[in-house]
Order: C-alpha cells, then structure tokens, then sequence
C-alpha cells in the first residue's frame, strides 16, 4: 500500500508531466494548424492540376480518333514521352519520391532515412502531374501524403524550430495529405496512428487531428463539401445478411496477398540497368496509350470508373476484364517508379471485386437482396485491408468518401475477414513490405 509521501511523489509527477505536455501542445498549436494549410493548399493545387491534365490527356483521345487508326500512334507517343519523364525525373532527382512515397515516410518517422523536403516536394508534384494525367494508374494520394510530410520536415528545418518535432509535424502533414485527398480527416488521423506511426502518442494525436482537420477544411473550403463518393443507400443491410460479407473479406484478403506479392515481384523492374530500365518505361507507356485509345476511363487513379460502377454504367460481363487490366496497369505503373499512389487503384480493385461478388451472391441466393452498392463500398475497404493490413483506416475512409455510416457493420465484419485470411497467409502488409526491401537494397 503507498505511503502518503509516495503518493505525493507520483501526484507531483504527474503534474509535471501533465504541465510539460500542456507547454509542448501550445507549442506545436500553429506548427500544426500551419502544416494542415500548407497541404491542404498544395493538395487543391494538386487536385486541380490533375483535372486540368485528365481533361487534357481525354481530348488528346478524341481528337486522335478523328484520323482514324493512325491516331493511335499520337496517343501511344504521348503517353510513352510523359512515362519516360515522370520516372526519369524521380530515377535521376529524388529516387526516394517515387511510388507513393509512403515507405519512405515510415523510414524517416523510424530514423532510417533522412528527409530532403524540398527535393522530394518539387519531384514529387511534377512527375505525379505528367505520370498521373498521361494515365498511369496510379493515385493522387501517395503524393499528397509524402508531399504533406515533407512539408512538416520544412517546418522542423526552419530556424528556432526543434528537432524533437519531426516525428510529431512529418506525421501530422502525412496523416493531412491523406485527409486532404480524400476529404477524410478521421481517415487521415486514424491513417496517422494506425499505419505510420504505430503507436498512440498524445503529441502526434494533437497534432495531426489538427493538420488533419486544417487541411480538410482547406480542400472543402476550396473544392466543395460534398463527400468523395455520393452515395444513397436505400437501407442498411439485415443483421442477418452479415454473413453474406464474410466471403468478400475473405477473398479480398486473397487477392489482397496476391496484389502484393505481384508488386513486390515487380519492382525488380527497378534494378534493371539503365538501357532496359527506359525500354520498360517506353512499353508501359506505350500499354497506357492502347487501353486508352479502346478504353480512356480506365485510365488514372480510377475516380471516374468508380463513378461509372456506382451509377451502374459497367455491366457485369466486362467487370472481370477490368478488374485484370486495371490490375496489371497498376503493377506496371508503380514498377516505373513514377510518382503516385495505389490507394485509389486499390480501392477500384475493391470496387469491381465486391461487385463480382454481389453478382454471383445473387445468382446463388436469388431471394437475398442487398444494394450493388453496399458490396462495391464494403469492397473497397476490404481490399484495401487485404493491401495494407490497416483495417480502421479502411473502415473509416470508406464512411467519410461515401457518407454511409449504416454499412458500419458490414464493413468491420468484411476488413477483418481480409485482415485474417491475409495475416494466415504470413504476408507482410505492402508498405512494411517495400520499406524491407528498401531498407535491404
């Protein structure tokens, strides 16, 4: 039993700390604030780009059809030169932009690589542009999660700033990067403390709820309110119907092991010397000028093929087909080492598989009824789990993207039958995965 002068000990310890905690958070206040501006104003700029460079890349499609089977080559030359020079400029300038970048903010966050922000910011943005706007599958939220970080390494690089912050502003404007990509703070913050940093902190909570938060208020300020994904489901699943889920986990979890050691396979592409290393370049651009000469919407991060799925636009018979391209589209396209993301290629993946399954559900169980919908959400997180083994953030992505808090259920009974069958499998979650490997190099 303590003494009373042992409980006054712990008592003054424990106000100290408090005290010291409460100094570092006033501290950290605009540090934070000023992380979740400055991503969430080079996520909209980002954004825009984007838009600009997708309707470009589609016009370019259309006036090459109109010189019949010969405009094929304008679009193959296109695509090829903007391959080339999003994966040289990475290869050449800041080899540790390429791909998402996400690795390597977990390899700094753990004190295994350092941070050339500027670099990185500059790299980054430019090859993310040309790479994701010619059609490379590839997301826009790797970029802005590694451009937000490198942000936050700015701020520890100014002057009177100190060095013990890193950690806490290098997440917090990763965990902003996300949120401003998808207008998901929760997702953002959970991202934060679930898949980069491991551990729950009070100081990297403060902080990245706040750049998290700024920066979602930055993006919806600039580009609107409305969720990602609108979507009305008429209502939520039955109880009862739950089950139905269990196999989409389950195969989500699969194919989610398979994507990753596909890609891992893969990225050997990157050892390649100099000669053969181009000539792969040159023939993944060339593979992006053919499917969008036949096929522009599956083409990019996948945005507007998920709109197409939710309103119905894509039959059945061709979801198989574009569930493989897109596949091999995005393998290819983050083995260029190109700047961008596979949060959103995945979450198209996810979106065709759970839809595959509703179909054959049906087909099986013609008298159980459940909205496409709800299966090509709850798919989307469950594949996304299967990749990277980070079941919340899934969860919580999926609710703010589409505003459908009733599949809460269906969604935590779907990610963590990803997250088992993928944990059976002994397979590494894809970011510790490529950190590994690149750590091993």
């Amino acid at each position: 039993m303590p003494t009373p002068l042992k409980e006054s000990t712990l008592s003054q310890h424990e106000s100290h700390r408090f005290f010291v905690l409460n100094q570092k958070r006033r501290l950290l206040l605009p540090k934070s604030i000023m992380v979740g501006l400055l991503t969430g104003l080079i996520a909209v700029i980002f954004h825009l780009s984007l838009d600009f460079g997708e309707a470009f890349r589609n016009h370019l499609i259309e006036q090459a059809h109109q010189y019949g089977r010969q405009g094929i080559f304008i679009v193959i030359g296109f695509t090829a030169l903007c391959v080339f020079v999003a994966a040289f400029l990475v290869k050449h300038y800041a080899p540790e932009a390429g791909g998402s970048g996400i690795p390597h903010v977990k390899a700094v966050l753990q004190g295994y690589r350092t941070f050339r922000w500027y670099r990185v910011l500059i790299v980054k943005f430019i090859s993310g542009l040309i790479g994701i706007s010619c059609g490379l599958t590839l997301g826009r939220e790797g970029p802005t999660v590694q451009m937000g970080a490198a942000l936050g390494q700015g701020l520890v690089s100014l002057p009177k700033s100190r060095r013990n912050e890193q950690q806490v502003l290098v997440a917090a404007g990763a965990g902003a990067g996300l949120s401003a990509a998808f207008n998901s703070p929760l997702a953002g913050l959970v991202f934060v403390l679930e898949e980069l940093q491991g551990k729950f902190a009070s100081l990297e909570f403060f902080s990245a709820a706040l750049a998290c938060l700024t920066a979602d208020m930055v993006c919806r300020g600039l580009l609107g309110q409305f969720p990602v994904f609108h979507i009305t489901l008429l209502k939520a699943p039955d109880l009862i119907l739950l089950l139905v889920f269990i196999p989409l986990g389950m195969l989500a979890g699969l194919l989610g092991v398979v994507f990753n050691k596909t890609l891992l396979a893969a990225q050997k592409l990157n050892t390649f010397s100099t000669r053969p290393r181009i000539i792969f370049w040159l023939i993944c651009g060339l593979a992006i000028g053919v499917v969008g000469w036949f096929a522009p919407h599956l083409l990019g991060g996948g945005e507007r093929m998920i709109e197409k799925l939710f309103a119905n636009e894509i039959t059945i018979s061709s979801i198989c087909l574009f569930f493989v391209i897109r596949f091999v589209l995005t393998i290819a396209s983050y083995s260029t080492g190109a700047a961008g993301g596979i949060f959103a290629p995945i979450l198209v993946l996810g979106a065709l598989l759970g839809l595959l399954v509703e179909y054959f559900t049906h087909q099986l169980f013609p008298e159980l009824y459940i909205e496409p919908n709800a299966f090509a959400i709850v798919g989307m997180a469950a594949y996304f789990t299967g990749v990277v083994r980070a079941p919340l953030t899934g969860m919580v992505l999926m609710i703010e993207m589409t505003g459908n808090y009733e599949l809460i259920l269906p969604l935590f009974v779907a990610c963590f039958a990803s997250l088992l069958i993928a944990d059976a499998l002994n397979d590494l979650p894809i970011y510790e995965a490529l950190l590994e490997r690149d750590l091993n190099k």
